[in-house]
């Protein structure tokens, strides 16, 4: 591959994630595989340098600064990342390095690297007087001082009250506090957490701090940011002093001078994991020496005094008992194992999937097999081997059954790995399908749960999407069974399957559930075409014509409606008084004040939808894309604008409110 088109899949790859993990808390690959993408891509600009560009996450701390738990609050002291390192090599490295430029005297610290998320903590004569979050790492944090106050762990006031002091720590929760807020999570029917730092970092979010209290978050502090009135000389100096003022620090920690003593207490931190009551996910190695620290240079993301060795994913053994075999919306037949509950990151796991029968056959899994289990992204479970040594005597690989298991009919495996129910109205599909239809995402009927679904099909309601129009024939015989409520419920439903009717037909393209065909595809397509007929006999040529439609998409849709039941659909939707056409806005007379131009929008506009903002910038002449580029014009921000933000900022990209961009428009001006 085009190395220039590698790195940019990278970049895009590592923002994704990155905004995941720090800013929405909910990571969805694992450390090792978001590192190994980071080590290509630094090894891609080391060797193409013109490759290097300021957004780029090789560059920068990969966080952004909210609005949503309090104001934001400028940094004093960077609050920079760390260099992971994942070899004794790497270790053995970054000492030699440090010596060659402090000296064979100089002495290190190791101690354990918790999973939580940053915090500084400003004290001034003693008092805490701001609590602030990470952020961006270097110019702005989230305000959260009434919530770390209830931290019982965070000193609100010094025993030794200097002028003025700065601290930086971590917020995290343990195993036990997490499992009972889960527990309360799972007794009112809320949606339980996925780990102790996703929890954690929610809590510290709070805008009542009266939830943060309850929920019993701990801290750590690790580093002095900054001190007036005393003088101290190491760090292992600072966490006496600081143990002296009623500061909680790290638990672990060791002060090393050699190879051998340092890699002796990153293997001690490691033999730690799993018997803490909280996690870690690696050891931190940082010169003692607090004067030299400024000698070592810093990154415009990582601190130059200090590394952090991550440890391998935490795996556990445990026996398959069970492979359960689910339908999914498109038909794809989805094996899963059950096993011995085992506790991983904090949570307890019983399940994961198994993907397909290659990867069934490749691990040679069993019925009684031994697996190895470990947590993609420390969120997901997922098998990563079996012990051969521990295979069941004269057991055989298990084979999915080329059966559906919700309708009986047959299963076909594709030319990819597979195999999926060809029958259109197998009631697992339809199930999932009504209730992607039903989604936000879709044709959005709000009140329409998924247990709604689940009984009107089981009384013979709904046999495909179409049913749901006619939905309003049968309210006496829906009121008298009680499948949706009595009357007030029943006819709340019935009118927002009503008010659905005039949904733009691109909502509907979305609920059909066409492979390869997303909400962004949808609206291309539908601009294009306008009506849905013309779509269902448009050629895969003609679709190809329209940006950001390639040839799977294309063939994709154009197989979908040719398809009799697709047909039979359509004049369902036709007779039920759906909406077909779509609204294409005519342009604005005159001038086009942003012809030409190419805007990203991002966060959450107030008063206006995604699409009515992608609307209005088509109208006045402009196109609408979903990343940010040097090609990008600029950016209309939202609150909570995310990474997006970040990087136009980086880029020199010009960024608007949605206030601003609608002046612009009124006098009818050109945005520059």
């Amino acid at each position: 591959m085009d190395p220039s088109k590698r790195a940019q899949e990278l970049r895009e790859l590592l923002n994704h994630h990155s905004d995941l993990y720090y800013n929405q808390d909910a990571p969805a690959i694992s450390d090792q595989e978001y590192d190994g993408l980071m080590r290509e891509l630094k090894g891609l600009e080391k060797e193409h340098p013109e490759l290097i560009v300021p957004d780029s996450p090789t560059q920068k701390v990969g966080g952004t600064a909210k609005r949503t738990a309090g104001v934001l609050v400028a940094h004093r002291v960077p609050m920079l990342s760390m260099q992971d390192l994942f070899t004794r090599e790497e270790v053995d490295h970054f000492i030699t390095d440090c010596q060659e430029k402090l000296g064979e005297e100089v002495t290190f610290l190791v101690e354990t690297k918790i999973d939580g998320l940053s915090m500084a903590l400003r004290y001034e004569n003693g008092n805490l007087v701001t609590a602030i979050t990470r952020g961006d790492g270097r110019s702005f944090g989230e305000d959260v001082t009434a919530n770390a106050k209830v931290i019982d762990d965070v000193a609100v006031t010094l025993r030794d009250p200097i002028p003025y002091l700065e601290l930086r720590g971590e917020v995290y929760m343990t195993n036990a506090a997490f499992d009972a807020v889960n527990e309360r999570q799972e007794l009112l029917g809320k949606k339980p957490f996925a780990n102790p730092r996703n929890c954690a970092a929610g809590t510290l979010r709070q805008l009542d701090a009266s939830i943060t209290k309850e929920r019993h978050l701990s801290f750590f502090v690790f580093n002095i940011q900054d001190i007036q009135g005393k003088e101290l000389k190491t760090h292992a100096e600072a966490y006496d002093y600081l143990k002296h003022c009623g500061v909680t620090v790290i638990a672990h920690y060791y002060v090393c001078k050699t190879r051998e003593e340092i890699w002796n207490a990153i293997e001690a931190i490691g033999d730690m994991r799993g018997t803490l009551p909280y996690d870690i996910d690696g050891a931190v190695i940082k010169v003692n020496n607090l004067m030299l620290r400024s000698q070592l240079r810093d990154t415009a993301k990582n601190a130059g005094y200090q590394v952090a060795y991550k440890y391998p994913p935490e795996q556990k053994e445990t026996v398959l008992r069970e492979i359960e075999l689910s339908v999914g919306r498109t038909g794809k037949i989805t094996p899963t194992a059950i096993f011995d509950p085992v506790r991983l990151c904090g949570t307890t796991v019983s399940r994961c999937t198994l993907h397909n029968q290659d990867f069934i056959n490749n691990l040679e899994i069993c019925l009684g097999s031994t697996l190895r289990i470990e947590k993609s992204g420390e969120v997901i479970p997922k098998c990563v081997g079996v012990v051969p040594e521990k295979q069941p005597a004269g057991s055989q690989v298990f084979q999915i059954p080329m059966v559906c298991p919700a309708c009986g009919e047959p299963a076909v495996r594709e030319e990819t790995a597979d195999i999926k129910c060809v029958n259109l109205n197998c009631p697992a599909q339809l199930e999932r399908l009504i209730c992607h239809f039903v989604g936000r995402g879709a044709m959005d009927i709000k009140g329409f749960g998924a247990v709604y679904v689940h009984d009107l099909i089981a009384e013979g309601y709904l046999k495909d999407v179409a049913d749901i129009f006619t939905l309003s024939q049968y309210r006496e015989e829906l009121i008298q069974k009680g499948i949706v409520g009595k009357v007030k419920n029943t006819d709340k439903l019935l009118a927002a399957i009503e008010k659905a009717k005039q949904n733009p037909p691109d909502r509907l393209l979305t609920g059909l559930g066409i492979s390869n065909v997303g909400k962004s595809a949808a609206q291309a397509l539908m601009n294009h075409f306008g009506t849905m007929d013309a779509l269902a006999q448009a050629t895969e040529e003609e679709m190809m014509d329209i940006d950001d439609i390639g040839p799977i998409s294309a063939h994709c849709v154009y197989t979908y409606f040719r398809q009799p039941h697709s047909q039979v659909l359509l004049q369902k939707f036709k007779d039920a008084g759906v909406n077909m056409v779509q609204e294409v806005l005519p342009p604005v007379e005159g001038d086009l004040p942003l012809s030409g131009k190419t805007v990203v929008i991002s966060g959450t506009l107030p008063g206006m939808s995604r699409e009515e903002a992608t609307q209005l910038i088509q109208r006045h002449g402009g196109k609408v894309t979903g990343s940010v580029s040097k090609k990008t014009s600029f950016l209309l921000a939202g609150e909570s604008a995310g990474s997006k933000l970040e990087q136009a900022t980086a880029l020199g990209i010009p960024v608007f409110s949605l206030e601003e961009v609608e002046q612009f428009l009124q006098e009818g001006t050109t945005l520059s």
